[in-house]
């Protein structure tokens, strides 16, 4: 199955199957290419039937879920992205709202249990601030750990130690991080959070960047789960967005509510993905 996060690439050709005619396209020596001429072959195309499958899904979440993501909101997460992305304004925001709309019928659609929460739960760690020294030698970083045991200012050795230039002069600080935290190594997480607040690695942390000391600044409790219930449930959805089977499962309900009718005959399988030859059928 095709990833179905909906609306980033395909719609982004900004085109509407629907609004054809004899106006020309483009011209050639050999003739000129209506809209028409234009429609009839790219409707037969896999990519041409994406674009609609992709439409007809947002048309139906912008239904059902349209007033749950306001301007204020796409426009928020379009600041942090517009820097990312060699993208238009419009298309951008565009993919922004349709990735919110989905995301709304997910939480709508994706009931989460309490067995769920608990499994979440166990790996579930608060935002946490730590320090770090950053060098090429596992000898060298001995030899910090040496000089941290000896009572040496942390803050001191990194500035003179590590080779991180961007915390360096911080006193090796980073910004804060939980478990879901995708850029730092896997190996850094779990030696920072076994560390209690005040302490740091013992033994040099081998990682994708070299060797590494860690000490932990800023540990708040983890608390009981009842506290995090919201928290808990947005995670779960966050990682639900990135799986294709419960994404599928999800837009199959909404096209199920949406009355989806095919016009064209030779697009009637489109929603073939999602709704089987019941697609088909429903055809006029």
């Amino acid at each position: 199955m095709k990833k179905v996060l909906i609306g980033f690439a395909s719609i982004a050709m900004a085109f509407t199957l629907a609004a054809c005619g004899n106006k020309t396209v483009a011209t050639t020596s050999g003739g000129k290419i209506t809209q028409d001429e234009y429609y009839s072959s790219l409707k037969n195309t896999t990519s041409g039937k994406q674009v609609l499958q992709e439409m007809i899904v947002n048309k139906v979440l912008e239904k059902q879920y349209g007033d749950k993501v306001s301007k204020k909101t796409v426009t928020k997460q379009y600041n942090s992205y517009k820097d990312q992305y060699g993208m238009t304004t419009s298309s951008l925001k565009t993919q922004i709202r349709s990735n919110l709309l989905l995301k709304e019928a997910v939480k709508a659609n994706d009931k989460i249990s309490n067995a769920e929460l608990k499994k979440e739960w166990k790996s579930y760690e608060p935002k946490v601030t730590v320090a770090q020294i950053l060098v090429s030698k596992k000898s060298t970083a001995e030899d910090v750990i040496k000089k941290l045991n000896d009572g040496g200012d942390f803050t001191k050795l990194a500035k003179k130690y590590s080779t991180d230039s961007s915390t360096k002069n911080k006193g090796g600080k980073i910004a804060a991080f939980d478990d879901t935290n995708s850029t730092l190594d896997s190996s850094f997480k779990k030696a920072a959070f076994k560390l209690d607040e005040g302490k740091y690695t013992t033994t040099p942390v081998k990682t994708e960047y070299g060797y590494q000391v860690i000490k932990m600044i800023n540990k708040p409790s983890k608390g009981k789960m009842s506290d995090h219930t919201k928290e808990l449930k947005e995670r779960i959805w966050n990682a639900d967005m990135s799986d294709s089977t419960t994404l599928r499962s999800v837009i199959t309900k909404v096209l199920k509510k949406g009355n989806v009718t095919i016009k064209d005959k030779d697009l009637k399988n489109v929603l073939d993905d999602y709704l089987g030859s019941s697609a088909s059928s429903s055809t006029k």
